[in-house]
């Protein structure tokens, strides 16, 4: 073979990938706090800890991805909202731990890299750190030629926080009688999207740009909305009040995430009705004929955080969270469970 071959002729622009450093760093840049050391591009990211305010200080660790809600980002050809989706699906799980995220890293993996696209990704990451308070430290963008269909792509996210040991949220101190406070989704988050897809584009037909009179915008609009990052909520909730548990509503959704935080000889009770639920639950569920229970095992149904509390701070609780802008309501509380129970979660 005459031609002398290089990376760029099978695919691979090693330019172009190190001038999308020169933007990441940019944006980074914006969500970098106190801790961050050196700036992106490195090996590594570092971070250096101040523990001096805690006694046995405990990291926090969680990794996801954002799941087939990029199918919605690839038909609209929007790409600035899933880097928010990325930075809530892993910083939420920590939180309700009760830890404050630290930092952040992401991987985006695609066949060719699109500048345009990529940095609209990274804006959208960028946009969750600020929301979370955690710090863009570093990440990975690689061009896979061959490996995924003409603009697709595919994301994943790691998050670090820490606490005090002594303030873990880990549920073991609820007992019967705890209530529990469902905060407001903004949607259906990042969750489902399988179903929602077969559901809107093979059940109905709809376009992205089909608009919904039941919604009042287009199926696109409704579907990108980005997820809650809920980390300050619950660090103004964990740091003044009784926070027993937290569960962060994803897969699963009511019935199945909530029961985590729940001691084994507990159950739980929620009651119907007691929650506003967005237009977009009963609209898919009369136009897939979804069953009650498939719809909360699916989705969050409009709760998209769970706190756990003591029955004589539920109040409290609530006017903290309402105080705050946040839409908020007493769903349930625990219960005592037979020891042969069928089942720890009840619908009332």
């Amino acid at each position: 073979m005459k031609k002398k071959l290089t990376y760029a002729d099978a695919g691979v622009d090693i330019d172009k990938a190190d001038k999308l450093v020169d933007t990441i760093k940019k944006i980074a840049k914006k969500t970098r706090r106190t801790g961050v050391m050196g700036e992106i591009g490195g090996f590594g990211g570092l971070f250096s800890l101040n523990t001096n305010s805690m006694k046995s200080p405990v990291l926090v660790s969680s990794t996801d991805g954002v799941g087939t809600k990029l199918k919605i980002a690839f038909l609209m050809d929007r790409h600035d909202t899933v880097g928010i989706d990325l930075v809530a699906m892993c910083v939420n799980d920590i939180a309700v731990q009760g830890a404050r995220p630290l930092f952040f890293l992401d991987y985006l993996a695609t066949g060719k890299l699109k500048t345009g696209t990529v940095t609209q990704i990274v804006k959208g990451v960028g946009e969750g750190c600020l929301q979370a308070k955690c710090a863009l430290i570093g990440g990975e963008t690689a061009e896979m030629p061959g490996f995924y269909q003409d603009n697709e792509y595919d994301l994943a996210g790691f998050a670090v926080g820490i606490v005090d040991n002594s303030k873990i949220v880990d549920g073991s101190e609820i007992r019967p009688g705890h209530q529990i406070i469902g905060i407001a989704s903004s949607g259906l988050h990042s969750n489902g999207y399988s179903l929602v897809r077969k559901i809107c584009f093979e059940v109905l037909g709809l376009e992205v740009d089909s608009h919904v009179p039941e919604l009042g915008k287009t199926i696109g609009e409704e579907l990108i909305t980005p997820t809650r990052i809920y980390s300050e909520t619950i660090q103004s909730l964990v740091r003044d009040l009784p926070i027993q548990g937290l569960a962060h509503i994803t897969g699963g959704g009511i019935m199945d995430n909530i029961i985590r935080v729940i001691p084994q000889a507990c159950g739980i009770a929620i009651k119907k009705g007691s929650w506003e639920i967005p237009a977009i639950f009963p609209f898919l569920q009369q136009a897939g004929n979804v069953e009650d229970k498939e719809m909360m095992r699916t989705f969050n149904n409009g709760i998209g955080l769970v706190a756990v509390v003591p029955e004589e701070s539920a109040q409290e609780v609530l006017n903290r969270l309402t105080g705050s802008g946040e839409k908020a309501w007493p769903i349930g509380e625990v219960t005592k469970t037979r020891k042969n129970a069928r089942s720890r979660v009840k619908m009332v």
